[in-house]
């Protein structure tokens, strides 16, 4: 019931149904404490967590310092290292470099453990591939491109272009750093290689994530590259 709720949430969050993704979040929670299922309920809250961070950064970040100390230390390493890269990014959207350097020394540190607990199926997808994206988008949020581009091109490389809604959401935030770096055309030609894998897919994020990017374009329209992204961007 909790894992089902959560599921459901995500795909209503990935479609921009936050007011459906918030209440099935909540249910999550609810189902995983009754069933005695700290990992879960701690899970729950991350999901929450990394809702709520746009719209409220103070309660988003107590949200997920939450869900950490719910699911505890002795939860199995890939819970603890979601649990950590999510409050690295409530901690990167607040502007805090110092504890969201922190919190991905906790991910990678339980990434390297084995602590004979059982691994959860739905923790199983934490690798150190997923690390390092979230790495890329902390330091991207926190404006520090030169940290964030190596890390993004790196972890992209290992991604084939059929995750096209995975990708071109990531390439969103490569795009971004390179855009705090001034590298404008570097810029466009990502944005529009994460055009043209999104085109189709049933996520809203990765157009909404390019929006903001496609319009800081618009002040360097007499770089081809960038030319050429708006027209194909149809902006």
């Amino acid at each position: 019931m909790s894992e089902q709720a959560q599921q459901a949430g995500w795909a209503a969050f990935d479609a921009g149904k936050h007011a459906d993704a918030s209440s099935l979040y909540e249910e999550s929670h609810r189902a995983a404490v009754e069933s005695g299922d700290a990992s879960l309920a701690g899970n729950a809250l991350a999901f929450l967590a990394y809702q709520r961070v746009d719209a409220d950064r103070a309660a988003g970040t107590e949200t997920a310092i939450q869900a950490c100390r719910v699911a505890g230390p002795d939860a199995a390493p890939g819970v603890r290292a979601l649990l950590n890269e999510r409050l690295a990014w409530t901690y990167a959207v607040s502007g805090n470099a110092n504890e969201t350097e922190r919190a991905l020394n906790a991910a990678e540190t339980a990434l390297s453990e084995g602590n004979g607990n059982p691994q959860p199926d739905w923790a199983a997808w934490v690798d150190r591939n997923e690390l390092q994206v979230m790495t890329g988008r902390c330091w991207t949020e926190l404006r520090r491109p030169l940290r964030a581009v190596p890390v993004l091109e790196d972890v992209l490389t290992q991604y084939d272009n059929t995750h096209a809604r995975d990708k071109s959401l990531y390439l969103s935030w490569l795009a971004d750093s390179y855009l705090a770096a001034g590298e404008v055309e570097q810029a466009a030609t990502v944005t529009g290689r994460a055009l043209e894998l999104s085109a189709g897919v049933a996520s809203v994020r990765p157009r909404a994530r390019l929006s903001p990017i496609l319009r800081q374009l618009r002040d360097h329209h007499e770089v081809p590259a960038v030319a050429d992204v708006l027209e194909r961007a149809k902006l």
